[in-house]
């Protein structure tokens, strides 16, 4: 095949039999006179040529046994439907001099995509140039840029001076790590609404206990033992709702987009960490809460009155993890994995009485159930509370089991 003229998009390939012996020229004219007019001036394959939409065509010739075979090759610079259409035209050809001839068009290659492979091949090749280290290291090299732009974007917060993210203020929730590194990591992957404890040696700084009581709050921890640690002194002064944790033996700082994003995906509310930890057989106890925060359920309290066999309750609902929602006549209003009561507490237009849930009574729900005025928490384990309305009791599944 010769050289094309255009810079061809398509190439129509047909294969062409006459039932006599022709040469490439007597095809050619062919192709051009029995097709003239046919479509119009537009499609007319001599105009076409002469614009640059058609290019040069070529014909390779097989004469045996008086018959002649011949491939022809068109270069196309129409689009898609354009180009089918002229190869369309061309099977249109019945003839090439005297001798009876029939045409059928066999492909149309997109060049396109053949130059689309031979750059992807070339791709190919150069990646194993910079593997070989060649060629710069630009994963290397963004990665750096993405580290400086982080420590730049990277301030001080509250009167502690905490390492944080630049939205901190601005948005609704937070993720609460370690130290400074762990902040840089994830600004540096687009978490702007990041502020670290900066170490727990000293105690919780009140900016986080502030905080806490203001916004949605994950505790992303290093995968080790240290990390439950931090968690732990967390608990016993600060509002949690999510905990996300590095894979085991990594710290934050180390971590990749990915791994950030899969361990922030996956992170679960307070109740199903313990809950978890608990059924992993850890000593993940729940911290005593402050003397302020005793559920007020002393056993000389008059207990409320069920409409229900409060124990068998309690032992159909023992490791479900779910919640049940009711209204002042102990009519059902709704059932739901406890991990989802905030949301429905904060969005509900019902009137509450009561809850039941097989999980941890945190400051978070207690605050909304107070909120809905709800009277009455039955509940498997009572978290870390620093305030209880007057008019709530919360009891645990332990103290009805004991009054049963």
């Amino acid at each position: 095949m010769g050289a094309l003229t255009i810079v061809a998009k398509y190439m129509i390939v047909a294969q062409m039999e006459v039932n006599g012996g022709v040469d490439k020229s007597d095809i050619i004219g062919a192709l051009f006179s029995q097709t003239e007019g046919l479509l119009g001036k537009d499609m007319d394959l001599r105009e076409l040529q002469m614009m640059g939409r058609v290019g040069r065509i070529e014909v390779d010739i097989v004469e045996k046994n008086g018959k002649t075979k011949a491939k022809i090759y068109i270069p196309s610079n129409l689009d898609r439907y354009e180009t089918a259409l002229i190869a369309a035209l061309i099977e249109s050809v019945e003839r090439v001099g005297p001798y009876p001839a029939s045409v059928k068009v066999l492909e149309i290659r997109d060049l396109r995509e053949e130059k689309r492979k031979r750059i992807v091949d070339r791709a190919r090749e150069l990646v194993k140039l910079i593997e070989e280290e060649i060629l710069p290291d630009t994963k290397e090299i963004i990665d750096k840029l993405k580290e400086d732009v982080a420590k730049a974007e990277v301030v001080e917060y509250g009167p502690e001076k905490l390492p944080a993210g630049p939205d901190v203020d601005k948005s609704d929730s937070i993720i609460i790590v370690e130290g400074r590194a762990d902040v840089v990591n994830l600004v540096k992957h687009g978490y702007r609404n990041v502020i670290a404890l900066e170490g727990i040696s000293r105690g919780i700084p009140q900016t986080i206990i502030d905080l806490s009581k203001k916004k949605s709050v994950t505790v992303f921890i290093d995968g080790d033992k240290g990390g439950e640690l931090v968690l732990k002194e967390l608990m016993k002064v600060a509002h949690i709702d999510y905990v996300a944790r590095a894979p085991p033996g990594k710290e934050v700082e180390q971590l990749t987009a990915k791994e950030i994003a899969k361990a922030i995906r996956n992170k679960m509310t307070l109740e199903e960490w313990l809950a978890q930890q608990k059924a992993a057989g850890e000593k993940t106890e729940t911290p005593p809460p402050p003397p302020p925060a005793q559920p007020p359920a002393q056993p000389q309290e008059a207990m409320p009155q069920f409409p229900f066999d409060i124990a068998k309750k309690i032992e159909e609902m023992l490791g479900t993890l779910e919640a049940e929602i009711y209204d002042a006549n102990w009519t059902l209003l709704k059932k739901m994995p406890v991990r989802e009561l905030p949301d429905f507490l904060a969005a509900t237009g019902d009137s509450v009485y009561a809850v039941v849930m097989d999980g941890i009574t945190t400051q978070r729900i207690v605050d909304l159930a107070a909120k809905k005025g709800v009277k009455l928490i039955v509940t498997a384990r009572v978290g870390p509370l620093t305030k209880v309305p007057e008019d709530m009791k919360i009891l645990t599944f332990e103290q009805l089991q004991k009054v049963q």
